[in-house]
Parts: C-alpha cells; structure tokens; sequence
C-alpha cells in the first residue's frame, strides 16, 4: 500500500485520537504540576459614625478577588511539582497509619478508601462477569433454536438499559421500603436498612455491575460457542471426555482470546466505576476514584474547583488502570508472538 493511501484512511483517526485523547491528557499532566488559583488583595476600609464632634472612626481589613480591566476575576499559575500529588496521596496521614497497623485510620483518608473499593469492585467483579456471562452462553447454546432467540432478548435487556437508571433502578428496590426490603422484612419478621451500611451498599453494587455487564460477555462468548470446531468436540466424547473435560479442555481454550478481550474492556471500565456511586448515593459510605476526582471538580463555598488535586487524581487512576492491565496485554503479546513463530 502507498503511503499517500495509508495516510488518507489512517489520518482522520490519528487526528481525532490526537484531539480528544493526546491533547487533553497532555493538558491534564501538565496541570497535575501546576496551581492554578485567583490573586486576593486585603483591603483597608474606613467607616465612620454620623457627627462631626463625636465622630468615631474604624478601620477594617477584607480580603477580596483582584480584578483586571473587564472585571475578570485574576489567576496565576504557580509549577508545585509533586505536592499536588503529595496532598491528593496524604502521605503523612498514610505512614501514620502504616506506622500504627491501623486499617481504620487508613480508610479515613479519601485516596486510599476510594482506591481500596475501586480495586476490590474491579477484582471481584471480573470473575463474577466471566462466569455468569459463560454460563449464560453455554445455556443459550445448548437450547433448543425455536426458543434461543427470546432467551438471547432477554438476556440483554440489563445491558441496553443506561447505567445510572439501572443503578437506580436496584436502588428504588431497597431504599425504604422498597419492594425486596419489604419482602425481606416480612420473611425474617425484623426491620432492616439495606443502604444504611457500607457493606450492603457494597454488595448491591458489586450484583448490579456483574447484573449489567454478564450480557455482555454473553454476547461475545456466544459467538465464539460458534466457532468451536465439532470435530474436536465428537473427538472428546469418543474418547471419554465428559461435559466438564470438554468445557475445560476444549471450549475454553477456544475461547481464551475472547475471555482476555472480555477481561481487558471489563477492567478499564470498572476500574472507572462512576455511575454505581451516583446512582446508590453512596458518597456517606463508599467512594471511587472516579468519583473522587469528580469531587474535587465540584466548586467549594467562593466558586472554585481543585483542577490541580482532580488532574493529579485522574493520572494516578490511569496509572492504576496501566497497572491492572499490564498482565493480560503481556499475554496478549506472548500469544501474538507465538502465533508469528
């Protein structure tokens, strides 16, 4: 292929990448190094009481934003280096904890609580998204053909709804007096508050990732199912294998491509777990990096937001998500590698 021909269809996509991925992400490194923040100036007022003989007068001093020319308030840029990252990480309260083996003083420290629930949603959903969703699978593909096509519908409903109606939607469930807080009441003849506890809230959002995504999964697995070569298969029955050897030496195998694609998206998406936050309300109890950096974004009391502290957060999140990814995308390679030999 000429290059001019190379050039015109991988161009577009080059550019596009380069505009809404390389730049903003160069802009917010680049701002993880730099404060940002409006110039004060104090004031000395001087009031006086009514009169001319008697006549007292004070002086006061106030604090208030430097405006230029069209009244726009002034900012300065100051190069901080690592402190911004320093003060997002707190590590002196971090050591102190360390220090004093004191997991509760470490989950009072937002970094470290939001990161301790990001990384066990992503970890113990991933298996839970893998199994469900091959189990789906091999269900659907040992149907029988006339009734395949409903499972399959239904079976995808989770996924084509919007992340935070779900969310919502297994909230409504069991905040108050929700239907299955009801139901559960009844059945163990007690009172029970299912979002008044960060454990509960934990769960219900942990089945409702695995609830959303498994279609997913099941999507991709099912399509692979169809691939799988029969002639293996008719051979492992004629020697003996039962359903079991032949799902583990056969199917999965065949479908161990799938299952590392699967895995990949899976972990770069629930490793930014946001919606779940949102829509059980759990900002009292539970946290996530994404949601952190969210916060810090949220103007405080004189309008101003921590972009430095939100730029520094959102690097230390995409450096977390490289981390978790760094085995599956070396089994990747090792496997293209293999294929080229």
């Amino acid at each position: 292929m000429k290059f001019r021909v190379f050039a015109t269809f991988v161009g577009p996509s080059l550019l596009l990448m380069f505009i809404f991925i390389a730049a903003p992400l160069a802009a917010v490194f680049w701002q993880s190094f730099h404060v940002t923040q409006p110039v004060y100036t104090t004031v000395v007022a001087e009031t006086c009481t009514p009169g001319f003989i008697n006549q007292i007068c004070t002086t006061e001093s106030r604090i208030q934003l430097e405006l230029d020319e069209d009244g726009i308030p002034i900012r300065t840029t100051e190069f901080v280096g690592l402190q911004t990252y320093r003060s997002v990480l707190e590590l002196d309260r971090f050591w102190a904890a360390v220090k004093d083996f004191s997991w509760s003083k470490l989950m009072v420290i937002d970094f470290w609580k939001a990161l301790r629930f990001t990384l066990t949603f992503t970890l113990v959903t991933l298996p839970l998204v893998i199994g469900v969703g091959l189990l789906i699978a091999l269900a659907v593909n040992s149907a029988a053909k006339t009734v395949r096509g409903q499972i399959i519908f239904v079976s995808l409903l989770p996924f084509i709804i919007t992340p935070v109606i779900g969310a919502l939607s297994i909230r409504w469930l069991f905040v108050g007096d929700g239907i299955l807080t009801a139901f559960l009441e009844w059945v163990i003849e007690r009172d029970i508050a299912m979002l008044g506890h960060a454990w509960t809230i934990e769960l219900l959002m942990l089945f409702y990732r695995v609830w959303h995504v498994a279609p997913f999964a099941f999507v991709v697995f099912y399509a692979g199912l169809q691939t799988v070569n029969n002639d293996t298969v008719e051979s492992a029955v004629i020697d003996g294998a039962n359903r079991i050897e032949r799902l583990r030496y056969v199917v999965i195998p065949h479908l161990m491509p799938l299952i590392v694609f699967v895995s990949l998206i899976h972990l770069m998406d629930a490793y930014r777990v946001f919606e779940e936050i949102v829509g059980f309300r759990s900002q009292g109890y539970v946290i996530s990096l994404q949601w952190l950096t969210y916060d810090f974004l949220t103007p405080d009391e004189t309008g101003n937001r921590a972009v430095s502290s939100a730029s520094a957060s959102a690097m230390l999140t995409m450096v977390g998500i490289v981390i978790i990814l760094v085995p599956l995308l070396r089994k990747t390679w090792r496997d293209h590698r293999a294929g080229l030999n």
